[in-house]
């Protein structure tokens, strides 16, 4: 199953009626190449509008946090049953069929643990 949908792509006319309305919109005026200019990256303007430490916790990188890679992409080749049956489980198929490997492996000796 994809779970992609598919994105049909924008006509000329919708293009233009977009453009048009972006135009219009009194909220989202064109910048010229002297506003261009005066911009600066929130790294460089942040620390001055909030001061150092609160910018520091602004501009913190989100989502997991940064440590050593301990998983290892591989391409392996599975009998269809089996992966039908983990994926039927739904979403985190994959983190259990690694549960199951080092559940195997745990009791077959093969693991420093």
């Amino acid at each position: 199953m994809n779970k992609f949908r598919h994105i049909t792509p924008v006509t000329d006319q919708e293009d233009t009626e977009i453009r048009r309305a972006a135009a219009s919109d009194p909220d989202a005026p064109s910048m010229s190449d002297e506003d261009l200019t005066r911009m600066r990256p929130a790294s460089e303007m942040l620390p001055v509008i909030f001061g150092d430490g609160n910018a520091e916790k602004l501009m913190r990188r989100r989502g997991r946090p940064a440590k050593a890679v301990t998983k290892e992409a591989v391409n392996v080749r599975y009998d269809r049953d089996v992966l039908d049956a983990f994926r039927a489980q739904g979403e985190g198929w994959q983190t259990r069929m690694n549960a199951a490997l080092r559940e195997w492996a745990a009791q077959h000796g093969m693991l420093d643990r």
